[in-house]
């Protein structure tokens, strides 16, 4: 691990000041991604700011929804009352997740800034473009079971590995974030980058901002919901492919869909043809099959990776039929209901 300057801040202002004084500075909260890559020598940032004294804590009532703040826990955001019941996509979708010793140290603002990133990205040896832009590669000749079926571009096609980011953008949450300009807020779907020419570049924050909180609209589908994750083993894995459903009806008529999809591309995946097609139809098996067959149209799989493609478009007909009749994947019995 190479040396680094380490500063704790007690404000957002002077968290701001001290990364922008800092060299290749990072901010720091549970550090459950950004020390593993320390370890691992893929990040070498020289300075520290140490967010976790910020008054950014706590989940507040804000607008009709929720303000979650950046340094919640992924757990305590799990298991508040109010998400639970408000919104049990969110919780279903955080605590598919990791593993609860995680959960109890990462935070939400620090979920939403992980790494983008596959075995390639983690391995010094070998080019990345991620980690040395221009250097190339080698998943997409390579090793690629676990890789992208959208969205990817010549330059990368590793997967995003947030459970709780997917549930975030079919909920369509805002990020609110600080920095040497000010204050401004971004829509979910706005906030994570596809790859193009750039892949080193996840978000969309500009240099220093911080994320402060992350808003939570009214409307949660507390009754019709799922979070269905499909992986290798049945805990502490990332999705192969994931599903998060929401639906608001009207009779037996889909009023509101909502659906993004994990492990399938550089950010949650959410295809709004898709959810136009759902809105003012019945809730059959045949009208979640068509809006399934139009988003994996659109896939592009690799070598080793085509499965991926076909498991999709069964998970999207199995999570909006789980949503639909208001039975949510079992947390305790992971077997597919």
């Amino acid at each position: 691990m190479n040396r680094f300057d380490y500063v704790r801040a007690g404000t957002v202002a002077e968290a701001v000041q001290a990364f922008a004084a800092g060299p290749d500075a990072r901010f720091i909260a549970g550090g459950t991604n950004l020390v593993d890559l320390m370890k691992y020598d893929v990040e070498r940032p020289g300075r520290l700011v140490d967010i976790t004294r910020l008054p950014l804590a706590e989940i507040e009532e804000h607008d009709g929804g929720l303000r979650i703040g950046a340094l919640v826990t992924n757990a305590n955001v799990a298991y508040d009352a109010r998400v639970r019941e408000r919104y049990p996509l969110l919780a279903n979708a955080i605590l598919a997740g990791a593993s609860a010793q995680l959960r109890n140290a990462a935070s939400t603002g620090g979920n939403l800034l992980q790494r983008t990133r596959c075995y390639y990205f983690y391995d010094t040896a070998t080019p990345c473009n991620k980690r040395i832009p221009g250097s190339g590669c080698p998943a997409i000749q390579g090793l690629n079971r676990i890789h992208a079926i959208f969205g990817a571009s010549e330059s990368c096609i590793a997967t995003h590995p947030s459970d709780m980011c997917v549930a975030l953008a079919a909920l369509e949450a805002v990020v609110r974030v600080s920095g040497p300009e000010g204050e401004r807020s971004i829509a979910f779907s706005d906030f994570h980058r596809l790859p193009g020419d750039t892949p080193e570049v996840d978000t969309t924050l500009k240099p220093g901002e911080i994320v402060v909180s992350v808003d939570l609209p009214e409307r949660g589908f507390a009754s019709n919901f799922t979070y269905l994750k499909l992986r290798d083993r049945l805990s502490y894995a990332f999705a192969l492919v994931s599903v998060a459903a929401g639906f608001e009806f009207d009779g037996e008529t889909v009023k509101t869909a909502r659906l993004a999809l994990g492990g399938v591309a550089h950010k949650p995946w959410r295809n709004r043809e898709a959810e136009a097609l759902l809105q003012g139809k019945p809730a059959t098996r045949e009208t979640f099959q068509a809006a399934a067959d139009l988003i994996v149209a659109e896939a592009k799989p690799q070598s080793e990776n085509g499965f991926k493609v076909e498991l999709a478009r069964r998970a999207i007909v199995r999570g909006l039929e789980q949503a639909a009749a208001g039975t949510p994947q079992s947390l305790s019995d992971k077997r597919i209901q």
